[in-house]
This record gives C-alpha cells, structure tokens and sequence, in this order.
C-alpha cells in the first residue's frame, strides 16, 4: 500500500475558542481574538512547507445563533485574519453564504479568489447545505476547492462538523486535544508524521 509525503491540501477546524477563555476567567466572545496569531503561525508554517492549498474553518452559519457579542467577535477576527494573510501574499477565496447580513462585507472582494501565493481557502458563514444547494444549477458552489487529503481539528472533537463534505470524502482526520489558542507548531508537526503513514488507496 502506498505511503504519502506531504498532503496537498489540508483543512484546519480551529475549535476551543470560547472553552479557552472560560477557563482563563475571560468571558466566551475574548477567545476569538486569541485565535488569530496562531492562525498565522500555522499560515507560516504551511506556507514554508510549500504545502499548496489549506482550507480554515472561520465560522458557519449555525454559529451565528450565538450570542451578539461572540458573534461580533469571531467576525471581526476572521476579517483581521483574512486581510492580514492576504497581505502576506496568499491566494485567497472566501467560501460562505455572501447574501446574509452576517457576511462580512470586507471580504465580498475575496469572493473570487486573489493573489498567487499558497491557496487558502476560508470559510465564512459557511453551510454545508448551502454549498450542497449549488447542484440545483449544476454544481457545488465550492467546486473551486480542492479534494481533502488531511482534516486537523483543535479541541477534541471527534467531528467534520459540515466541514467541506464532498472535499472530505476520503480525508484522514486528525484531532488535537488542546484548545486552539494553545496552538503549538509540534501539534501540526505531529499531524504530519501522523499522516505520513497512513495507507493511501482511496477505496481501491
């Protein structure tokens, strides 16, 4: 069975956010913003390892049935996040349901994708229904996005949550217990070696 190297593209469910502040005495909606640096972080490191397509799970549109202020919060930090990698350089598109009012418009220019750099992928009031709905015209409306080879999810759970079903039919799926403000570079550093030896036959 054949072995694998580096993945191609891999998707990042950053989870923890709000269990992280709680246990540090913050209120939930300040786990956010701690979330950022480590999400840059991580850009760096994929983009050092020349690894051509990463997908981010920002927020869904089930998330926005939380409270105002953490709406607010995980809002503004995936737009500081956005603009902050596309200013680094990566090609970005952000794939999410544009039509509601939770959409944020800093990012409708990022609807098609920008910039030649590594691809990033950012979901944003993002639906697994949503894009699903696109077949009714024909295709997926993340058609754009590539096959999943890798999914790391922060926080323990044991769950794609919606993540990107048709890119993630034959995705290997890695968890990290640690909160995602923790992030750490071992922990994809891990992930790697993990996925390293994992058999590749997609079905065959």
């Amino acid at each position: 069975m054949a072995k694998r190297s580096l993945p191609r593209h891999v998707g990042f469910i950053p989870d923890g956010n709000r269990r992280w502040a709680v246990g540090r005495g913050l209120s939930k909606e300040h786990g956010y913003r701690f979330g950022i640096e480590p999400g840059l972080a991580l850009f760096e490191m994929c983009r050092s390892l020349e690894i051509p397509e990463v997908s981010v799970y920002c927020f869904t549109q089930d998330n926005t049935k939380r409270p105002s202020p953490q709406i607010e919060a995980f809002r503004s930090a995936c737009v500081d996040f956005a603009l902050e990698i596309s200013r680094r350089g990566a090609a970005l598109l952000v794939m999410g349901n544009d039509k509601s009012p939770l959409f944020p418009e800093e990012l409708r220019p990022f609807r098609v994708r920008e910039g030649e750099g590594i691809k990033v992928n950012l979901l944003v009031n993002y639906d697994w229904e949503w894009d699903l709905s696109g077949l009714r015209d024909g295709e997926i409306r993340s058609r754009e996005i590539s096959r999943l080879d890798l999914v790391v999810r922060w926080g323990g759970g044991r769950r794609l949550s919606g993540f990107l079903p048709v890119q993630s039919v034959y995705t290997d799926f890695y968890v990290v217990d640690d909160y995602w403000p923790d992030f750490r570079p071992e922990h994809f550093g891990q992930a790697l070696n993990w996925f390293k030896e994992q058999d590749q036959t997609l079905g065959g």
